[in-house]
């Protein structure tokens, strides 16, 4: 009796979890569902929870699971042709997602991504195609940096890509783009480092006279500065000159009255000047003014 009660509990156990795998599913956080009924999608889920007792089992309904997340791809290294008429080399990056699994899915033979990164390939191909081909080679290949447009490029073949995958309707979106690899074949590199050799001496050519222009620009003004300070000097002696000239001529006639007084007086101020902080002398007394003191009385004992 036992034995039969374990065999019933066991049994109803596993209906109970076959009737889950059938009638009820679970998605994750990286996952988007699509119900399909007798083979068309007729349900998109795509919050990450348990779906309890929400489709009919197989072969009514199925439950397909697609990644939702952003997928990387790149397309192959081809040669474009520029506007000025130059062969560049470039391939680019995407990063796609499903944006739509229901319109993705039947797109897409059951959901997918080698298939929907097959046709995506193609739609890159030709936006790349018509932008490069408005630009020159300069706006990719240039010795200024500032003249570069990678930028407006990417953005520009982005909603190109955009544009032509909302006008297809695959449930697709494009997350991001850009350029991974620039190349030029052998018959265009010449030209191009030619060109950029020639912009480089234009560009040092140019620095050089504007150095030397500043450089002219600084001597011309030290040299006006020099000559000014030199002339102010000049002008300052002369006035220095003509005074002491002038004083000279008020006390010449004393002088010339009486000689041996006035060299007395000249001696005797320069003493005064060379006595005038405390120092110790060692002096020969034949030379003037030290001579002076050769004339003085001696004190007596």
């Amino acid at each position: 009796m036992k034995r039969n009660l374990a065999t019933i509990v066991v049994g109803a156990l596993i209906l109970v979890i076959a009737a889950l795998l059938l009638f009820t599913f679970q998605l994750r956080q990286s996952e988007v569902a699509v119900v399909t009924t007798f083979g068309k999608p007729t349900s998109e889920f795509t919050e990450p929870r348990p779906y309890p007792f929400f489709k009919w089992p197989w072969p009514i309904q199925t439950v397909y699971k697609l990644d939702k997340r952003i997928q990387n791809f790149e397309d192959k290294f081809s040669e474009t042709l520029t506007a000025d008429n130059n062969n560049i080399l470039t391939r680019v990056y995407v990063g796609w997602k499903i944006s739509d699994a229901k319109t993705f899915f039947p797109k897409f033979a059951g959901g997918s991504i080698a298939a929907a990164e097959r046709q995506l390939e193609s739609v890159i191909s030709q936006a790349k195609t018509a932008i490069v081909g408005k630009h020159p080679l300069s706006d990719f290949v240039n010795a200024n940096e500032k003249e570069l447009k990678f930028d407006a490029i990417e953005g520009e073949i982005k909603a190109q890509v955009q544009s032509q995958l909302k006008q297809q309707n695959w449930g697709i979106e494009i997350d991001y783009l850009g350029i991974k690899q620039l190349g030029l074949p052998d018959s265009v590199t010449a030209a191009v480092f030619e060109r950029m050799t020639a912009e480089r001496t234009v560009l040092v050519s140019k620095l050089q006279n504007e150095g030397q222009a500043e450089a002219d620009k600084i001597r011309s003004s030290a040299e006006r500065e020099a000559a000014e300070k030199v002339n102010a000097a000049q002008s300052k002696a002369k006035e220095i000159r003509a005074s002491g000239e002038a004083v000279a001529a008020q006390v010449l006639p004393v002088f010339q009255q009486n000689p041996e007084l006035a060299i007395f007086l000249l001696k005797t101020e320069a003493l005064e000047s060379a006595l005038k902080e405390r120092s110790q002398l060692i002096f020969d007394a034949n030379t003037p003014p030290f001579d002076l003191f050769k004339s003085l009385p001696k004190s007596g004992k």
